[in-house]
């Protein structure tokens, strides 16, 4: 049996706004892939791969997607002693609202980067093809 649909609730509507601050500890990253057992492979802002723990109150309720961005807690990792090097503690559902957030960092898009890479695909611009 799955958990309660208050329950369920309650956790989808609190990843729906961002919080007004991050912590030191609290980074935003993008989920890689999941490999196995509520673990997943994640990407850092500045290209650092790890993996984290899925916490159980997530768990059953949302399915992380490759691509997804998540609010990962590293002071968690601090404590164990195993591979893994955090905990998942918010997932970026509303990725408008969290752009707008102060703390948002470049991996949410906003950057030169992410406009190159938003044209791959895409039909040249009339003063490109005059170049060449």
């Amino acid at each position: 049996m799955g958990p309660p649909r208050r329950k369920v609730l309650a956790t989808a509507q609190e990843t729906m706004t961002p919080p007004d601050e991050l912590a030191e500890t609290h980074l935003i990253v993008r989920a890689i892939k999941a490999t196995g057992n509520n673990i997943y492979l994640i990407e850092s802002a500045d290209k650092q791969q790890m993996l984290v723990e899925l916490p159980a109150k997530f768990r059953s309720t949302f399915w992380i997607k490759r691509g997804s961005y998540l609010v990962i807690d590293t002071k968690a990792s601090d404590e164990r002693d195993n591979k893994i090097g955090g905990e998942i503690i918010n997932i970026v559902r509303d990725e408008k609202a969290w752009r707008k957030a102060s703390f948002c960092p470049c991996i949410l898009g906003g950057d030169s980067d992410s406009e190159e890479e938003s044209r791959v695909g895409k039909m040249p611009s009339s003063d490109e093809e005059s170049d060449a």
